[in-house]
């Protein structure tokens, strides 16, 4: 049995329909930022705390819309997996990395790109951001 990693994550647009990734130190996959929980603490603000250290995004939980709670394998800790909150963040604020985080980049999901991504990048966002767009 998988050890189980509680975490909340972004997705994060721009006016391309681009969305956000950000690469974490010493690691080689690409996912949503966001991150942990701390003990007591909710899904909405770990992720605006995470948003604020890893990006210096300064938001209101307040203003993100919850798309649900998904599982997938863990990207970075084999034999893991991540229990995640996913929320769609709207900003117009600049992006920074910083704190733990590598590099960031705004991924084109149609566009070939070889980069290695996340399980919950692969099987539940980049679907559910393809059938918004067909939708809409």
């Amino acid at each position: 049995m998988s050890t189980v990693i509680r975490i909340a994550a972004a997705v994060i647009t721009d006016e391309a329909n681009r969305i956000l990734l950000v690469r974490k130190r010493d690691t080689s996959v690409w996912m949503q930022p966001g991150g942990k929980l701390e003990p007591g603490e909710s899904p909405d603000h770990t992720l605006a705390r995470e948003l604020h250290e890893e990006l210096g995004l300064m938001l209101d939980p307040r203003d993100f819309e919850h798309w649900g709670r998904f599982a997938a394998d863990a990207a970075n800790e084999a034999g893991h997996t991540v229990d995640c909150d996913i929320y769609r963040v709207e900003t117009d604020q600049v992006p920074l990395v910083a704190a733990e985080i590598d590099e960031l980049v705004w991924l084109d999901a149609g566009a070939e790109h070889g980069l290695a991504l996340a399980p919950l990048l692969t099987d539940i966002v980049l679907p559910r951001l393809a059938q918004d767009a067909s939708a809409g």
